[in-house]
């Protein structure tokens, strides 16, 4: 039998490269674009290599790819850039780690947190341009923020990374509260829950059912001064309602770490807003979790290679 060539892609850390040379020989890339490989481009680099196990973490992989003789396509995050579809018609298994690292996740959600009340990224740029005392209002004054012991923390979706915010705010001495319909424990409904918390966290997947969750009527029922935090999905709320609402001060700050397509417009008008602190969907980007992804990963592709079923990924019908 043939020996696997994988296509790596991404920068796969070395316990997981060393796996996989195991049991496929290795073809890399030295470049790549910065928004990824388009789909007809993706096909004449699978040609060129040979590869019938296709490793990636955002390339287009559509019609070209997909009628190439390819066994597996193995996608290190979700896999909204494969054409799932089409690949279960063609017979291609299409691998993918579906749950997201609940605990990296959360650590960023609180870093957003702490960022938006207590002002961090506006205080750190007029520490670095020498622009702290341009004013008669000293520092402290300009840059007051918001304890957060003794707040209420309202939690979207109370699922792994809805957990893992429970136990770490009700450490910071904060009163925790939940809404999700599908899980008893979380008692608030969404109109209770938006009356009574000080920070509003999203952590719910985006579908059909949650897209537009949060416009302009749940951004006017929160608590005037709030925090709006939103580190799932940005298809989960109306963008203009949010940045209405932070120019009305109905909600005081945002914490964002997602997008519609994952880029946010530079002359937006929420990059404008100093009460908004932004990042670019970091929430499970940490080694740790980069490594638990690849090694998940690769330890699935070699099941399959041995006609076993995967366990730690994902193969749609």
């Amino acid at each position: 039998m043939r020996r696997p060539r994988a296509l790596v892609l991404p920068t796969l850390p070395d316990s997981a490269l060393a796996r996989l040379s195991e049991i496929a020989d290795l073809a890399e890339v030295s470049a790549r674009p910065s928004l990824g490989f388009t789909d007809d481009e993706l096909a004449d680099l699978v040609i060129e290599t040979g590869a019938t196990v296709l490793i990636t973490d955002g390339d287009q992989v559509r019609t070209s790819v997909l009628g190439l003789p390819l066994d597996i396509v193995a996608i290190m995050g979700p896999p909204t850039s494969v054409d799932l579809a089409l690949a279960a018609e063609r017979g291609v298994t299409v691998l993918h780690a579906a749950a997201r690292d609940p605990e990296a996740v959360a650590e960023l959600t609180l870093a957003l947190m702490f960022a938006v009340s207590r002002n961090i990224v506006a205080a750190d740029r007029e520490v670095r341009r020498g622009r702290v005392y341009r004013s008669r209002v000293p520092p402290a004054h300009r840059h007051r923020g918001r304890r957060l012991a003794g707040r209420t923390f309202g939690i979207v979706g109370l699922g792994r990374v809805g957990r893992a915010m429970r136990w770490r705010c009700e450490g910071l001495g904060m009163r925790v509260i939940a809404c999700d319909p599908l899980v008893p424990e979380a008692t608030h409904t969404l109109p209770a829950l938006l009356a009574e918390a000080d920070v509003v966290s999203l952590h719910v997947p985006l579908t059909e059912e949650t897209r537009g969750l949060f416009g302009y009527a749940e951004f006017g029922a929160m608590r005037p001064g709030s925090i709006y935090l939103n580190t799932s999905r940005g298809g989960l709320h109306d963008l203009k309602a949010l940045v209405d609402a932070l120019r009305g001060g109905q909600v005081g700050g945002a914490g964002l770490d997602h997008f519609e397509g994952e880029w946010l417009d530079p002359a937006h008008p929420l990059t404008a807003l100093p009460n908004v602190v932004l990042t670019p969907r970091l929430g499970d980007a940490t080694g740790e979790s980069h490594e638990e992804l690849a090694e998940a990963l690769v330890e699935d592709i070699a099941r399959l290679l041995r006609g076993e079923e995967p366990t730690h990924a994902h193969v749609p019908a």
